[in-house]
């Protein structure tokens, strides 16, 4: 598998986890997802999840099962996030490492490409859910924007670097049309 296929993400939502809806996940068949914690669903300035991300589990989950894996070292930060989804979760994932994912994906009993692995990072979420053979999704980070551009130097040039080596971030225009319930791409 080639370095740009690698870092090229299935899906560039072009927005935060919560545009990640269930009829995107219905067109692209996905069974069941795996998400990264930090930048994805809570700012690392954060602790506490938004009432906003609490009703998108409780949505989402109604149609497939979420686990949580983290890179993150902190149980109890990782631990207190998951209790309060009610998700279960792996931390220390060491992502691109493909363990953990696989572990959360058995977990599931689902095939590892009906999984979608979400995910704020290029080197980190997507070049682990590619390795494994999920379906990778790309969302804005959930922090500001100013501070991810001030703080957070790293994921600009994960961006920057990847579109040097070929990768695309085009953000597909979904229209879903409430008379046939589906989506068109």
């Amino acid at each position: 598998m080639s370095k740009t296929k690698l870092l090229q993400p299935d899906l560039v939502l072009g927005d935060t986890i919560l545009g990640l809806t269930p009829e995107i996940l219905t067109y692209y068949h996905i069974q069941g997802l795996v998400l990264d914690v930090d930048e994805t669903l809570v700012s690392l300035q954060q602790s506490q999840v938004s009432q906003e991300l609490e009703q998108w589990i409780k949505t989402i989950r109604q149609i497939t099962p979420i686990w949580l894996v983290s890179n993150n070292l902190s149980e109890g930060r990782i631990k207190r996030i998951a209790n309060t989804l009610t998700l279960p979760y792996l931390l220390r994932a060491v992502k691109p490492s493909r363990r953990k994912l696989r572990q959360a994906v058995q977990a599931m009993q689902l095939p590892v490409n009906g999984v979608a692995m979400v995910g704020d990072r290029l080197f980190t979420d997507v070049l682990a859910g590619n390795r494994l053979g999920m379906f990778t999704i790309l969302v804005k980070p959930i922090a500001d924007t100013a501070v991810v551009d001030r703080y957070y130097p790293i994921h600009n040039f994960e961006i920057w670097l990847s579109q040097i080596l070929g990768v695309s971030l085009i953000v597909p225009k979904f229209e879903f049309t409430k008379n046939d319930q589906s989506l068109k791409h």
